[in-house]
């Protein structure tokens, strides 16, 4: 299929490794040149490079924390122009509720609500002047079901879910298309983290950590970065100018609800 967005551009946040990674390669093997964002210079110039020299096309690499004003504005400066935004954080560490003070929740707002809607609110209105745009959130399948460890992490995105939903209703009009995307656990750094954290606290090995949370997926494996940008690239595409506000669940079958 022709997802219809060859030439266009994008800001890809997070992007130097795992599901970023994944939905910069996507959209790079659809045409779209990028502009990357990471905080580590040489991880990220590493993946920029691989991508130009698998796709051929043009790549910017921004090292910069997206968390941060000045990281945002540096990335934002780079990306003036873009017609495709995909937001991306990681997420705030584990721990129980006892654990969280008030500066770490401002810490996991920043990270995961506060930055992405800056993103947003940075690129959107040239989106809509143009008629066309589209923005992909990668958030957690915690908004759907929360998962108890990560408490900051449901609160933050959850906000940002309560966010789009309103906003994506108001810029349809325009051309402009925002959803959200909710990994399950990818094969990702973040997975092999908590998996080590599981192991640590209970006394087993990561891989055994692993396998039980794998038999609790019912795909029985963790998802890829490859099947996580191919649906990130779809809903980017023109085809997906119709699905608004959205919430797709990427994890396996793992969340288990009716709706």
């Amino acid at each position: 299929m022709d997802l219809g967005i060859s030439g266009k551009r994008a800001v890809v946040c997070a992007s130097s490794r795992g599901l970023g990674l994944g939905c910069a390669r996507a959209l790079a093997g659809e045409g779209v040149n990028l502009v990357m964002n990471a905080r580590g210079a040489e991880a990220l110039e590493a993946a920029a490079e691989a991508v130009r020299r698998d796709f051929g096309v043009e790549v910017t690499a921004v090292a910069a924390d997206i968390t941060t004003a000045e990281g945002r504005a540096r990335v934002l400066e780079a990306g003036r122009g873009a017609e495709i935004l995909v937001n991306n954080a990681g997420g705030p560490p584990p721990g129980v509720w006892t654990d969280w003070q008030r500066e770490d929740f401002i810490a996991a707002l920043d990270a995961n609500m506060l930055a992405p809607i800056a993103m947003i609110q940075g690129l959107v209105p040239a989106m809509m002047a143009r008629g066309w745009g589209r923005v992909v959130n990668i958030t957690s399948m915690s908004v759907k079901a929360p998962i108890a460890v990560l408490g900051l992490s449901n609160t933050a995105r959850t906000g940002l879910t309560g966010f789009v939903a309103g906003t994506a209703r108001q810029v349809a009009p325009e051309g402009v298309i925002i959803n959200n995307l909710l990994p399950g656990i990818h094969d990702t750094a973040r997975a092999e983290a908590l998996d080590a954290a599981a192991a640590q606290a209970e006394g087993i090995s990561p891989a055994q950590a692993r396998a039980r949370r794998e038999a609790t997926i019912p795909a029985r494996r963790y998802g890829s970065i490859e099947e996580f940008g191919a649906a990130c690239a779809f809903l980017c595409s023109v085809h997906a100018g119709f699905i608004v506000g959205q919430n797709l669940l990427l994890d396996g079958g793992q969340v288990n609800a009716t709706l």
